[in-house]
């Protein structure tokens, strides 16, 4: 069996995509060099480098998301708007399950990202 470990993010400018991502995860990147930052969410990590081939914001940014567990969807919508990142969805109950809730944000380079409540088993 496979086990998620990363993924990498990648960005014209990772320092400054970098400095957004203190403030949603509330903290400094747990390692950095090399122009590479890395956030521990959880048991992965999100890494932010610099890539030749990435130029200014993402034109697909519904290709790839990420989700960000929390059990307080709704507080955490609201600090991470206040720090900035861009509403794409407010919160939400998906397929009308009231125990499940989504939110989506952009990241300064259109980059999307989720909170979404942690999955239980019935």
């Amino acid at each position: 069996m496979l086990n998620f470990n990363s993924i990498l993010v990648f960005s014209e400018d990772p320092k400054k995509l970098a400095d957004f991502y203190k403030k949603i995860f509330q903290k400094d990147p747990d390692w950095s060099e090399g122009g590479y930052f890395g956030f521990m969410a959880g048991k992965g990590f999100i890494t932010i480098g610099p890539h030749d081939k990435v130029k200014g914001r993402s034109t697909n940014p519904e290709r790839i998301m990420f989700n960000l567990e929390t059990k307080d969807v709704k507080d955490e919508f609201a600090r991470i708007k206040k720090a900035g990142a861009a509403v794409v969805a407010e919160p939400y109950n998906p397929m009308d399950d009231a125990k499940m809730m989504i939110a989506t944000f952009a990241d300064p380079d259109n980059n999307y990202f989720q909170l979404v409540t942690p999955w239980e088993d019935e």
